[in-house]
């Protein structure tokens, strides 16, 4: 048995105007536009499929309060092609963020509801990746989530130091899943957690019976009954695991 990273889920005001905000920016399409979610995949794409990580946006009434844990990076292929990109996406309503970042290569932008992202340098590593080089996890212990993320899914490790660790599909396609090492500590819901999803014929159940016996616990957001899991991993950053398909 294993799970598949399939989409990030970001809570928005106005889940309609966010996902137009990102369908600009990635150039992918919007495949849902409900009072339930918002749904955003790149064009002609079969979900779900190593190649991308989707994006679910999902209307909530409560605002942005703190800096969020998951953060996308975005990748660039030259110097010109990030300037170009960093123009477009403030001319789509994005704004400079400081994070505390310092002097650095990249460039920290919020979107409209001040989701903060990074537009990457160029980087080799990420030439294949798609808009989205990674999708990034601020943590207390790279290690520890690497161990956890690595068997809750069918992901290949990378990395795993004490300040980072890096996970990729096995099937070498698609954005990373990084986990970096920061001081701050977190508080209350995540803004943006991650979705599972196992393989069509694995049972939901024993697979959520999997992810507890790695170090998963189950969470109430009030989500009441729905055919999909809401866990915790081993830092308490909330995730879903659905239904296979």
């Amino acid at each position: 048995m294993a799970t598949r990273l399939v989409q990030v889920s970001m809570k928005a005001h106005d889940s309609s105007a966010l996902g137009r905000f990102w369908a600009e920016a990635l150039g992918w399409e919007v495949t849902a536009d409900n009072a339930q979610e918002t749904n955003l995949e790149p064009e002609g794409f079969s979900y779900p499929d190593p190649s991308a990580v989707c994006i679910d946006i999902l209307p909530v009434p409560d605002p942005k309060t703190a800096k969020n844990r998951v953060h996308l990076d975005l990748a660039t292929t030259s110097a010109a092609h990030q300037a170009d990109l960093i123009d477009r996406l403030q001319s789509l309503g994005a704004t400079p963020a400081d994070i505390g970042q310092g002097n650095v290569p990249w460039t920290v932008l919020a979107d409209p509801e001040g989701n903060e992202f990074c537009v990457l340098e160029p980087r080799p590593v990420y030439n294949d990746t798609g808009p989205i080089a990674a999708v990034v996890v601020d943590c207390a212990d790279p290690r520890t989530m690497a161990r956890f993320w690595s068997e809750a899914m069918d992901w290949t490790l990378h990395e795993s130091t004490d300040n980072s660790a890096v996970l990729r599909s096995a099937k070498g396609v698609g954005p990373y899943l990084e986990f970096i090492r920061t001081p701050d500590a977190k508080a209350g819901l995540n803004r943006i957690h991650l979705d599972l999803r196992p393989y069509p014929a694995d049972d939901h159940a024993a697979e959520a019976d999997r992810l507890r016996s790695l170090g998963a616990t189950d969470l109430d957001i009030g989500q009441g009954e729905v055919p999909w899991t809401v866990l915790a991993d081993p830092e308490d950053n909330e995730f879903c695991l659905l239904t296979p398909l």
